[in-house]
């Protein structure tokens, strides 16, 4: 192996190691973007659907394949994360929006 393919290795076996927090991170940049133009409930309905992938990742990957998404036991992790994710959704959802009466 070069030493030019050792930092590209490391990077791909890096990223597939965190493959599920990469893709959470990702939509929870998204729902950033969406808060940051002034679209908060979608942003906030983004966000807590990124909880629910995280929630999802934890229930049907093993801990070693999750990375830093196993916090605790996976039984609380996924409970945990469900809760949060269902009820941001919801909130989301359920607000009228400013403006409406």
């Amino acid at each position: 192996m070069t030493a030019a393919a050792e930092p590209a290795n490391r990077w791909l076996r890096f990223a597939r190691r965190n493959l599920p927090l990469i893709v959470v991170a990702a939509v929870v940049l998204v729902a950033i973007g969406f808060v940051l133009a002034d679209r908060w409930r979608r942003g906030a309905f983004v966000f807590g659907i990124a909880t629910l992938f995280a929630a999802g990742f934890r229930l049907c990957l093993r801990p070693e394949e999750v990375g830093l998404l196993a916090v605790r036991g996976q039984a609380f992790d996924v409970t945990a994360l469900t809760l949060v994710g269902g009820t941001i959704v919801w909130l989301a959802v359920s607000i009228d929006p400013l403006g409406t009466g």
